[in-house]
């Protein structure tokens, strides 16, 4: 059989984390699959950063991060870059991941140069298009020009069937960032925060992390203010915070948590670092989505800070819960899990829904299937 040319697409962080095991398995496979891997660089430093720890080198990098863009700056500046590529290199497969505005500029772009296209962790749904924002209907326009469907769980195969997807063209496989979490729990690196939390690892580590557009502002500051009175209640609290590089989210940073010598404001760790720190950390606050799915791999409870969720599942199993952004209501949960040792260790010990470490394996024998 010819071999099959295959475009590996991501632009962000999460994206990165979440396709280095993918892009590891194809190439185990060179006698079937060509694979070229495309990043936009919708974040720069932090995609960088993964790169760097799966030893991944780019065949393309558009590099559109640029300061202060829109949403529509980077969707039409992704959407024009790739088509140069697509016109240079004839792709049989277009592999996307998730919800970024880099997944769905390439997908359309995909779609418009008559390319199949592959959507990993497809299904997701909160059927709210403007929560998360603009994560919800990026993740349904790829969805409506998908050709191939990775879905974490059966729960997300079962939305794409109520909306008359294809069965056929649905495979549950797991997450993938199961699959990074193996991979990176390997390595040895070490780092001065890790150092930091061994120092003081009588303490309870609480892993904070802020970064989407619809916590811009007063939710975000509710959720300091109430981080900053637990610090001040509880002596034996210190909290560790990787700063995302958005300048909005930089300025509230600084604004409301300031300096404080049990609260330390950190720049964004290497994702084998990160991992780490997850697995020494007490509990997780986070409006992140794939924190939702790592941080129970490492038994480690997570309070999403968000009105809703696209992983129901994490809710379910009861390795998550939903406490928003009010001041209150972020206070009295996390001082619940502190109190209430019981509570702690059933969300702690919960079955992670997102699978095996084995999705990678998984959709590299469905694409196989796919071009039989």
């Amino acid at each position: 059989m010819k071999k099959k040319k295959i475009a590996v697409v991501f632009g962000t962080r999460p994206e990165a984390i979440k396709m280095a095991p993918v892009i590891l398995e194809l190439n185990k496979h060179q006698d079937i699959f060509e694979t070229k891997v495309i990043v936009t660089a919708q974040h720069r430093e932090m995609l960088d950063q993964v790169l760097s720890v799966f030893s991944i080198t780019p065949d393309w990098d558009l590099n559109v991060m640029k300061e202060n863009q829109s949403l529509s700056d980077i969707t039409t500046t992704v959407l024009k870059g790739i088509e140069r590529v697509f016109i240079q290199e004839h792709f049989d497969l277009v592999l996307v991941h998730g919800d970024t505005t880099t997944s769905f500029a390439a997908a359309l772009a995909a779609y418009y140069h008559q390319i199949p296209v592959a959507h990993v962790e497809a299904g997701l749904r909160t059927y709210d298009t403007y929560n998360p924002f603009p994560e919800e209907a990026n993740r349904q326009l790829i969805d409506a020009i998908t050709d191939l469907f990775f879905v974490p769980t059966v729960a997300t195969k079962e939305n794409l069937l109520n909306e008359n997807k294809n069965s056929q063209s649905i495979i549950v496989t797991g997450n993938t960032v199961i699959d990074a979490i193996k991979y990176t729990k390997e390595l040895t690196k070490q780092h001065p925060i890790l150092d930091k939390m061994n120092r003081k690892s009588e303490q309870k580590w609480l892993l904070l992390t802020m970064h989407r557009r619809e916590n811009y502002g007063k939710p975000m500051s509710q959720v300091f203010e109430a981080v900053i009175d637990l610090v001040e209640e509880y002596p034996e609290i210190e909290v560790l915070m990787p700063v995302h590089l958005s300048p909005i989210v930089q300025s509230v940073v600084k604004e409301v948590l300031g300096d404080h010598d049990r609260i330390h404001l950190i720049a964004p760790l290497e994702v084998d670092i990160f991992h780490r720190v997850i697995n020494k950390s007490t509990l997780v606050l986070t409006d992140s989505g794939g924190l939702q799915e790592e941080a129970p791999a490492l038994n480690v409870p997570v309070l999403v800070l968000r009105e809703k969720t696209e992983r129901p599942e994490g809710l379910e199993a009861g390795t998550l819960k939903l406490t928003g952004t009010d001041k209150q209501s972020v206070y009295e949960n996390v001082k619940e899990l502190l109190n209430n040792t019981e509570l702690y260790d059933k969300m702690a010990q919960a079955l992670n829904p997102y699978g095996d470490g084995t999705a990678s394996i998984k959709i590299v024998e469905a694409m196989k299937a796919y071009f039989n």
